[in-house]
C-alpha cells in the first residue's frame, strides 16, 4: 500500500512523536500569555548576555502595544518591521499582534527600491525600523502614506558594560557602534513606546484564523509577493516542531537565533517555537562564530537551527576548541541541501544528529524533515511532519499521482499551509488547489518507506546563502543599465546546494559593457545576496517560440561551460 494512503511513514518517527498534533484553538497572543504565566521568572531572551524573563517580555509587549495604539494602529492594519535579530524585534512582533494587526517582515539590508516595491503592495503606514534603516524608510515616496517611523536602537538591549564599551573614544569601539546604531531625526523612539502604560488585558484580541504575518517570498512562480500567514499557521508549525523533537525539555533549553527573523525559518524558531517551548532565545544580530562561542560559555546551545554554511563554520570553530557543542540536543538545517561532509563534521563534534528539513514560506515554513532516529536518510528531505499530508503528482496534471520512485511535483496539505498571496487571487488559485493542497513547484521522488528526496526545482528561483532570489527582480535592475538590450539571470551551482547569481547580458548595437558600473548600480538597488557575482556578455539568449527567454537553457549552458573549462584544465 502507498505510504501516503495510511501515513505509514510514522513508524520511522522518533519515539514520542504523534502522527497528529493537538489542533490550535487560540492566537499567538494566547500562546505568549500562557508562556508568561507558566515560565514567568525564566529567561525568554538573551542578547550579548543581557537577559529578559518571560514576565518582563509580557510587560514590554503590553506597553509597546499601547504605544502603537496611541499612534493609531488598530485591528486589521499592517505594521512593517525592518530590524535585525534583537529583543525589540520579538517585543514588536507580539505587540503588533496584541492589537489584532499584522506584522510585515522586511530584510533590514534592503535598498530603498526593494522596500518601495513591497510597501506599495502591503500599504503599511507605521514602521518599526532599526535606527540605521530609519533614513531609508523616511526617503520612501510620500504617496505611500507612511505617517510614523519608530526607530529602534538595538544597543539599548545590551548589558550596560557593553553599551559603555561602545561609547569609548577609540576606533574599534566607534566602528562597532556605527555598525549597530545610527542617529535619526523625525522618528518616534521605540524606547519611549516601552515606557507607555500597559495595554489593558480587556482589549479585543485576535482569533486563531486572523492574519498574523505577511512574509514576502518569490513563491513558486518567481515573482515576489506577500504570503498570508495566520496565527494558527504559525502556532501549528511550532507545535509540529515540538512534536518532532520530543527530547527537547520545555522551560530549560537555549535556542540559538542565528537565522534572521525576517526569514520564515528564523521567525518560527526564534519567535514562535521558543515561546511554545518556554525556551531561552539567544539572539545574534548577525552570524558571527566568535559571538556564538562567547555566548555559549554562559548559555550552552541545546537547539541549533541554521543553514549548511553556518553549521560548517561552527563545526570548524568547535574543532579548534573554541566552541563546545556537546550539549546540543537537536540541530536542524534548512533552505539549502545539506551535504554528508557537513553532517559528519558536525556530528563528530556535537552531541546531536544534524538533520535536514524542508519547507517554504507558504508552509510557515516547515513541512518535512528527517527523523531524529537511526532511520534518517542523509540526502533526503525526510518525512512529512505530524498532521501533514503529501502527494507526488504529475507536474502538468496535478490531480494524477505518480508511482513511488517516479519524479513528480510535491503537494502539501496541513495546518501550516498559508492562506494565499496578498491581493493576488489569480496566483493564489494557481498555487492552492481544491482540498487545501499547496503546489510547491519542487520536483521530488518518494520511496516506499515515505522518504522524499528533492530532484529539481520547477520554479526558477536562485538559492544563495539560504535565501531565495527572484531572477526577474535582478533582471529588472540590470536592464536599466545604459547599453543593455536584455539579460537573463540564473543560478549556477557551486556545490553544497548553493548557487552563484550569474547574469548573461545582451548589448545594444555598438554598446560596450562597463562591469564596474554595473556592480555599483547593483549595490545601489539590490541587497548583497541578490547581486550578480558574474557578468557575461553574450550575442543572443535562447528563447521560446513566443519570445520568452529560456532561463533553464542559459543555466544549462553555463553549467556545461564550467565543466568544459574544468576538463580542459585537467588535460593540461
Amino acid at each position: 500500500m502507498h505510504p501516503n494512503e495510511t501515513r505509514a511513514w510514522n513508524r520511522f518517527y522518533a519515539l514520542g512523536t504523534p502522527i497528529d498534533i493537538e489542533p490550535v484553538t487560540g492566537s499567538l497572543v494566547d500562546l505568549l500569555d500562557e508562556s508568561v504565566t507558566r515560565w514567568s521568572g525564566r529567561d525568554a531572551i538573551s542578547f550579548f548576555g543581557a537577559t529578559l524573563t518571560y514576565r518582563e517580555l509580557g510587560e514590554r509587549v503590553a506597553r509597546v502595544a499601547n504605544g502603537l495604539k496611541s499612534l493609531g494602529v488598530k485591528a486589521g492594519d499592517r505594521v512593517a518591521l525592518v530590524m535585525p535579530n534583537a529583543p525589540q524585534h520579538v517585543i514588536a512582533f507580539y505587540a503588533v499582534l496584541r492589537l489584532g494587526a499584522a506584522v510585515v517582515e522586511h530584510n533590514p539590508l534592503y535598498t530603498r527600491d526593494e522596500l518601495e516595491v513591497q510597501f506599495r503592495d502591503h500599504g503599511a503606514q507605521v514602521v518599526i525600523a532599526w535606527d540605521k534603516m530609519a533614513p531609508t524608510i523616511q526617503a520612501l515616496p510620500k504617496d505611500l502614506g507612511i505617517h510614523s517611523v519608530i526607530a529602534v536602537d538595538v544597543t539599548r538591549a545590551m548589558p550596560f558594560t557593553t553599551r559603555l564599551a561602545l561609547r569609548l573614544p577609540v576606533q574599534k569601539a566607534r566602528e562597532s557602534r556605527e555598525k549597530l546604531t545610527g542617529k535619526t531625526t523625525g522618528t518616534v523612539s521605540f524606547a519611549k513606546l516601552e515606557r507607555s502604560a500597559a495595554l489593558p488585558g480587556s482589549h479585543p484580541r485576535p482569533a486563531k484564523d486572523d492574519l498574523a504575518c505577511l512574509q514576502y517570498t518569490s513563491g513558486t512562480t518567481g515573482t515576489p509577493k506577500g504570503a498570508m500567514i495566520t496565527h494558527a499557521n504559525l502556532w501549528s508549525n511550532a507545535r509540529q516542531g515540538a512534536a518532532w523533537m520530543p527530547d527537547f525539555t520545555r522551560g530549560e533549553g537555549s535556542i540559538y537565533g542565528l537565522l534572521p527573523m525576517f526569514h520564515s525559518f528564523g521567525l518560527l524558531l526564534s519567535v514562535i517555537y521558543s515561546v511554545e517551548t518556554g525556551s531561552r532565545a539567544v539572539l545574534f544580530p548577525t552570524f558571527d562564530p566568535e559571538l556564538v562561542a562567547q555566548a555559549a560559555k554562559r548559555f550552552p546551545p541545546t537547539f541549533v537551527p541554521a543553514v549548511p554554511p553556518m553549521f560548517d563554520r561552527l563545526a570548524r570553530v568547535a574543532r579548534d576548541g573554541k566552541l563546545d557543542l556537546s550539549g546540543v540536543v537537536y540541530a536542524i538545517s534548512g533552505a539549502m541541501t545539506l551535504t554528508p561532509a557537513i553532517v559528519k563534521r558536525w556530528e563528530d563534534l556535537a552531541g546531536s544528529m544534524l538533520n535536514e528539513g524542508y519547507g517554504l514560506t507558504e508552509t510557515s515554513p516547515v513541512a518535512l524533515a528527517n527523523p531524529f532516529t537511526d532511520y534518517r536518510k542523509i540526502g533526503a528531505i525526510g518525512l512529512p511532519f505530524p498532521s501533514t499530508d503529501i502527494r507526488v503528482v504529475d507536474q502538468n496534471e496535478p490531480t494524477r499521482e505518480v508511482a513511488l520512485g517516479e519524479v513528480g511535483e510535491l503537494l502539501i496539505r496541513g495546518p501550516q499551509v498559508f492562506q494565499g498571496y496578498w491581493n493576488r487571487p489569480e496566483e493564489t488559485a494557481a498555487t492552492l488547489l481544491e482540498g487545501g493542497w499547496l503546489r510547491t513547484g519542487d520536483l521530488v521522488m518518494q520511496d516506499d518507506e515515505g522518504f522524499v528526496t528533492v530532484v529539481d526545482r520547477k520554479k526558477e528561483l536562485i538559492i544563495t546563502g539560504g535565501f531565495n532570489v527572484a531572477p526577474s527582480e535582478v533582471e529588472g535592475v540590470i536592464n536599466r543599465l545604459p547599453g543593455v538590450a536584455e539579460c537573463a539571470v540564473v543560478g549556477v551551482p557551486r556545490g553544497g546546494g548553493a548557487e552563484v547569481v550569474t547574469a548573461a547580458v545582451i548589448l545594444e548595437p555598438g554598446a560596450t559593457f562597463d562591469e564596474e558600473a554595473a556592480r555599483e548600480f547593483a549595490r545601489e538597488h539590490l541587497a548583497e545576496y541578490k547581486r550578480p557575482s558574474t557578468y557575461l556578455v553574450w550575442e543572443e539568449l535562447p528563447k521560446s517560440l513566443i519570445g520568452k527567454v529560456l532561463r533553464r537553457r542559459v543555466r544549462d549552458a553555463l553549467v556545461a561551460d564550467r565543466r568544459a573549462v574544468r576538463a580542459l584544465a585537467d588535460e593540461e
